[in-house]
């Protein structure tokens, strides 16, 4: 869905409100500190009259009002900087936490086969961006509009004509020209964003497979086309840098072309005896060194175009509405049992599991056989509440899955998937995930029942010893083990094992199946495997051939 530029800074604007309090500091001390600017330069026009004996002032006094304009101005332009940029940090925070908690609600049906580097970018790139939007754009909109406002007002007690002027000068150059410009950049605002992802995914996709492209002698291709995605996006920020230098270019012409109107005007007014020399000299100065604020707004319609872009990127994730809603308000359940009933599942028209009929009874081990893509896994998630069926029921302790609150179903689940994702981290920690408050006892009592310990104990650093990045220093069965390792520290009653030994040799897999094997005397272990070899420990064995069981 597009958004146009208004409707994202209002939605952006929205997220100011438990800060609204700095923000009117900000936007006070801003007003303050230009009024300080400005004026100087009138006061030093008054200054020029004293001189011409057109208007008797104390030009000590009118000295002394001027430097303390001037050190009130550098003071004033801090506590706004300061208090800007805290406003602008402190909800950059925020806007993480709730992306992430979207992306939480989101996950695993919404992120399954997503652009992972277009995330990343939004999560870094594009909400770093909105740093320009709180801090260099509310509280200067706000300042541009109040202090344009006490500028109108001062230049019009010289004659309306001059006050119209002013605020005819003001609204094009602090209005009509970012407006125009957004909606001109719009389109290449957010075509640079795209390209940014996209060049994110391919760069991390690279760095991924570099043991692949260095062996297969692909890594020039690769580089080639990570060339041409760079200079795609160098295309697109030479047309937004082309597009700011016009913005500036009209903003400087409008500018003058105010300034001269208003001397120009001023100047038949005198010839008409309507005003003195000082009403041409304090409002054409006053005119001229007012620009700033609304100028400000001018050159912030460039930087806005890719703001408002990544506002629009991050705004599309917080909005979007995920396949499967958490519970919060339905029953906590004690788990006993499982059972489905003529349970039917699709990826859109793709007819997965059909009409599928199964029994989970307590404290038993259940296997289920078939061929790769014949189900399997997908009757795990389903059971976990990733997806939710199309038809048939699906009942946890005789109630309705999507009854059951979220948390609850978590607690009372251990999910063990083909490939066992590790974080950059230690190999303790990783397994402590499952139980954060869990001893290094349990850790270790865990990890022994997945075979693993014995392996950890004999490196340098033990269960300290680090993962690396994606696990990439383990291998694919060490890394196996440890998922399991973590489903056995959860101690949850129902135990979801996908593959769990696909990656181990016969040895390690008799040691495995015979750990679950005892875990199953207090727990409800489903195994899903294609191996027969793999279902000599179950108590109750299914066939899933074609989504079909038998």
């Amino acid at each position: 869905m597009r958004r146009n530029p208004i409707s994202i800074m209002m939605r952006l604007i929205g997220l100011v409100k438990p800060l609204i309090h700095i923000m009117l500091l900000t936007i006070l001390m801003g007003v303050a500190g230009y009024l300080c600017a400005i004026f100087i330069t009138i006061l030093g026009s008054y200054g020029i009259l004293s001189i011409l004996d057109i208007q008797k002032i104390d030009l000590k006094l009118l000295f002394m009002v001027i430097l303390i304009l001037g050190l009130l101005r550098g003071v004033l332009h801090y506590i706004e900087q300061a208090s800007g940029h805290y406003i602008a940090f402190k909800l950059l925070a925020i806007i993480r936490d709730k992306v992430f908690k979207a992306l939480r609600k989101l996950a695993p049906a919404k992120l399954e086969g997503r652009d992972k580097g277009n995330l990343i970018a939004v999560i870094t790139g594009d909400i770093e961006l909105l740093e320009v939007f709180y801090a260099h754009t509310i509280a200067p909109i706000a300042i541009a509009i109040i202090t344009s406002l006490i500028m109108v007002i001062f230049i019009g007690q010289f004659h309306l004509l001059l006050g119209l002027i002013a605020a005819v000068a003001y609204l094009c150059v602090g209005l009509l020209i970012p407006v125009a410009a957004s909606r001109l950049g719009a389109d290449k605002g957010r075509s640079y964003r795209r390209l940014f992802g996209e060049l994110n995914t391919y760069f991390l996709d690279s760095l991924r497979g570099l043991k692949e492209c260095i062996q297969y002698h692909c890594g020039p291709s690769r580089l080639k086309e990570i060339t041409r995605q760079s200079d795609a996006l160098d295309i697109h920020q030479k047309a937004l840098k082309n597009q700011e230098g016009l913005s500036a270019a009209v903003t400087n012409t409008v500018i003058l072309f105010f300034d001269l109107a208003m001397l120009f005007s001023s100047i038949i007014l005198m010839r008409q005896g309507i005003v003195g020399f000082e009403g041409i000299l304090i409002p054409t100065v006053a005119l001229f060194s007012s620009f700033g604020p609304t100028a400000a707004l001018s050159s912030l319609s460039n930087n806005l175009l890719q703001t408002f872009a990544a506002g629009e990127r991050v705004l599309d994730i917080l909005d979007e509405s995920p396949v499967v809603s958490e519970v919060e308000k339905g029953v906590d359940i004690t788990f006993d049992r499982a059972s489905c009933k003529n349970l039917s599942f699709a990826y859109d028209d793709e007819i997965i599991l059909d009409n599928i009929t199964m029994e989970l009874p307590a404290s038993k081990v259940i296997g289920i056989h078939g061929k790769s893509g014949s189900g399997k896994s997908t009757f795990l998630k389903l059971l976990m509440r990733f997806w939710d069926r199309q038809s048939g029921s699906l009942e946890l302790s005789s109630y309705d899955i999507r009854s059951v609150n979220t948390r609850s179903l978590r607690e009372n689940e251990s999910y063990v998937t083909q490939s066992t994702y590790l974080f950059n981290d230690t190999i303790g920690a990783n397994i402590r995930v499952a139980r954060l408050n869990a001893s290094d006892e349990e850790v270790a009592e865990a990890a022994k029942k997945a075979a693993i310990h014995d392996f950890i104990t004999r490196l340098p650093k033990g269960y300290d010893t680090p993962v690396g990045e994606l696990g990439e220093s383990l291998s694919g069965g060490e890394r196996q083990r440890i998922g399991l390792a973590r489903a056995f520290l959860h101690q949850a009653p129902f135990i979801l094992l996908d593959e769990p030994t696909s990656n181990l040799d016969s040895l390690n897999e008799g040691i495995i199946l015979k750990s679950i094997r005892e875990h199953a005397a207090n727990h409800t272990v489903v195994l899903v495997s294609h191996r027969r070899s793999t279902m000599g420990i179950t108590d109750l064995d299914y066939s899933i051939e074609n989504g079909r069981l038998s």
